[in-house]
């Protein structure tokens, strides 16, 4: 921690030989989490204290001399409160001074006094000392110093920012230009105009106006560019499945890369508590499955681009070619796709006008905030509409959940089901689909049809939350790797069934179980045919798929 970041510890004492044995042992302890700041005047220490709260910084404990001349110890403790209640007030006395140091603790409630001298101060100062820190620290909330964002609600662009920060786990502060008076001085301060917003403003002073996400990628250090031009395997995509065959192939000696167009965890990323997954019986959020696995796979050594998208492969012999969408080229020896699914889009009228702009595919956590008390609604009956509506139901004053079957019974897990049934301020309104979106810069209310009669009613709408069915991400994909018909690719023994698969396959053996009809491609979760759309089996399928990697691998 910098030096200007850390809680200080703040003494006052008139007797500079007392002020500087306090100041040598305070260093000796504690410099290495906490700032020491010594005066010899309480007046100059109030007017410090001043400073140092316009600038945000925190003070954990005081330590005051009690006979000082400009005022008593007691008060300068008195008026140190006022700035900040939550620290610690430490009164020093000579022995003739304990009943008024003893009668203050019982009158202003200061925590502790302390006798002069405290030598030896390993037993007569720090136990003392490191006990009332230790109070502190426990309700210490550290005011917010990392990323802003500055924009519009309702812009599409601010929640494109704003998604792909929580995404790739990088803390921000979100602040709305419409109601924020601290937006508009941040604004003035860089001399950008509301017209140039989104803007992000970042812990070195530093800010960008509208920026891409590539910019802000490049800002916060994410690695965009491969750092080798031949790899082992290539993997990608970074949901469940990507990252169980990184921390495999990283594992077990390959030369890594991992490629992700977004941020990690995939689909399953944007899931706000994930609750049937081995071993933790309390679940986890997907952000958070998402965070360990890439630390558990950088640790053995992969290399992880973000943001990059693939935008096709090149099969030359035993080597392939990964085409980048900036125009770079990777080659490897065997690839791992793992790209995943994406929500299928709403085709109702008025739904791509405001997407974005209170209309949202997921993103429920990127957005349940801005939904405090509002009215919300969710389309979709699987599990990733259950944990999104149960999350936004502790921010929304109501939430509903819109399905084209009569109940959830066939298409959600029975915990989800009984959950959302005990929320009292959550719906389920079944035999329903929107037939419009409307609103003038955002949403503002949803036509929705009755698809028991026919009927139709309009109703005030806040928020609209997207997590209806799944489309594979296998457009940048050529010909030359088969798929069904809804663009899933066929592995293993379900490409015998398909016509085109001999005019491809020149190899003597059989596919391996996920194998493509390229040799050396595989393809593992969801974005496979015949995959179980299950976290759990995408990681074990991610992990299979190493295992066929490393026998291919062993073949040229």
């Amino acid at each position: 921690m910098s030096e200007e970041r850390k809680p200080i510890i703040f003494s006052v004492d008139d007797d500079p030989q007392v002020l500087r044995s306090l100041k040598r042992d305070l260093r000796s302890e504690y410099k290495s989490e906490y700032r020491i700041i010594s005066t010899d005047s309480a007046r100059e220490a109030l007017a410090s204290l001043l400073e140092l709260k316009k600038k945000g910084e925190e003070v954990a404990l005081f330590i005051s001399d009690q006979r000082m001349p400009e005022m008593p110890g007691v008060d300068f403790l008195e008026q140190a409160k006022e700035a900040y209640p939550r620290a610690r007030r430490v009164l020093l006395t000579a022995y003739s001074d304990t009943d008024a140091a003893i009668k203050a603790i019982n009158e202003v409630q200061l925590d502790y006094y302390l006798m002069k001298p405290w030598d030896p101060p390993s037993e007569r100062l720090y136990p003392v000392i490191n006990d009332l820190l230790d109070e502190w620290q426990a309700g210490y909330r550290p005011a917010f110093r990392g990323i802003r964002v500055v924009g519009y609600q309702y812009s599409p662009k601010s929640h494109t920012l704003k998604d792909f920060l929580a995404g790739n786990l990088l803390p921000y502060q979100w602040l709305d230009i419409e109601n924020n008076a601290e937006a508009q001085e941040l604004l003035d301060l860089h001399s950008i105009e509301p017209k140039n917003l989104p803007a992000v403003f970042f812990e070195d002073g530093a800010a960008l106006a509208a920026p891409t996400v590539a910019e802000v990628a490049a800002r916060v250090g994410l690695q965009p560019t491969a750092k080798s031009d031949l790899y082992d395997v290539v993997i990608i995509g970074a949901g469940p499945a990507g990252l169980a065959a990184a921390v495999y192939g990283g594992s077990e000696g390959l030369k890594t890369l991992l490629v992700e167009k977004r941020a990690p965890g995939g689909q399953a990323g944007t899931s706000s508590r994930i609750e049937n997954y081995l071993g933790f019986p309390k679940g986890l959020s997907g952000s958070d499955l998402a965070r360990r696995a890439i630390s558990q796979a950088t640790r053995f050594g992969i290399e992880f681009l973000s943001p990059q998208e693939v935008s096709g492969i090149e099969v030359d012999g035993a080597y392939k070619t990964i085409l980048l969408a900036d125009g770079s080229k990777v080659t490897t020896k065997a690839v791992v796709i793992t790209t995943g699914v994406d929500y299928r889009k709403l085709p109702s009228k008025g739904i791509a006008d405001f997407t974005g702009a209170g209309i949202y595919y997921g993103a429920a956590m990127t957005e349940a905030n801005a939904c405090r008390n509002k009215k919300v609604f969710i389309v979709g009956g699987g599990n990733s509409a259950g944990q999104g509506a149960v999350y936004l139901s502790q921010f929304a004053e109501k939430v509903t959940i819109l399905i084209r079957r009569e109940d959830l019974s066939s298409t959600m897990s029975s915990y989800l089901i009984d959950q959302i049934n005990s929320i009292d301020n959550i719906e389920v309104q079944g035999r329903r689909q929107i037939v419009e979106a409307q609103g003038e810069d955002h949403l503002q209310c949803l036509t929705i049809e009755n698809l028991e009669d026919g009927s139709t009613y309009v109703t005030d709408a806040n928020a609209l939350f997207i997590f209806i069915g799944a489309r594979p991400f296998t457009d940048w994909l050529g010909n030359n790797i088969l798929r069904n018909p809804k663009g899933y690719i066929k592995t293993g023994r379900d490409l015998a069934t398909d016509e085109q698969f001999p005019k491809i396959w020149k190899q003597e053996r059989e596919p391996f179980l996920l194998e493509t009809c390229q040799p050396g491609i595989f393809a593992a979760g969801d974005v496979r045919s015949g995959a179980m759309n299950r976290v759990a089996s995408a990681v074990g399928e991610g992990a299979m798929a190493i295992k066929f990697v490393h026998e291919y691998l062993a073949e040229i």
